[in-house]
């Protein structure tokens, strides 16, 4: 008799999955072609298109609920996700429908039209914006003859 529960959009368990590996620019080739699930179809062709450099599960919620969207994280790995890391860890549930069945937001007609969205907005977050000025460069200078060598590139 619980059947009745999962068939409403609105229920939690009926919220779709979003795994930063989906929409991550810095995974391997290997990794992105090995033939799996369907939601890995969906992450290839995703990549061609917009990836995000190591994007964390806080900033996909971040970016989701700046737009108005519903959403909760679990501390869930993707199956594939080798990098147990705690920055790597994690996925969230985003809400597409209500219970009557139409979208929480008509920009928001699937999956991949939330990850577009996420893969666009997390770069524009200001802590993003941020790191860039001049967070990253002090990090490298240990590695100087790395760093000239990127350059000539």
């Amino acid at each position: 008799t619980m059947a009745h529960l999962t068939q409403n959009p609105a229920d939690k368990e009926r919220f779709i999955c979003l795994y930063p590996v989906y929409i991550n620019s810095k995974k391997t080739l290997a990794e992105e072609q090995d033939p799996c699930r369907e939601g890995d179809s969906l992450h290839s062709s995703l990549f061609s298109r917009s990836a995000v450099e190591n994007p964390s599960c806080a900033e996909i919620r971040d970016v989701l609920t700046a737009a108005g969207m519903n959403v909760y994280m679990e501390n869930k790995m993707h199956p594939r996700e080798w990098n147990r890391d705690v920055q790597f860890r994690g996925r969230v549930r985003v809400q597409l429908k209500q219970e009557d069945g139409s979208f929480c937001q008509e920009k928001f007609g699937s999956r991949k039209d939330v990850m577009f969205y996420v893969a666009e907005m997390i770069p524009k977050l200001k802590t993003r914006t941020q790191k860039s000025g001049g967070g990253d460069t002090s990090s490298q200078q240990g590695e100087g003859g790395k760093k000239s060598k990127k350059k000539k590139k």
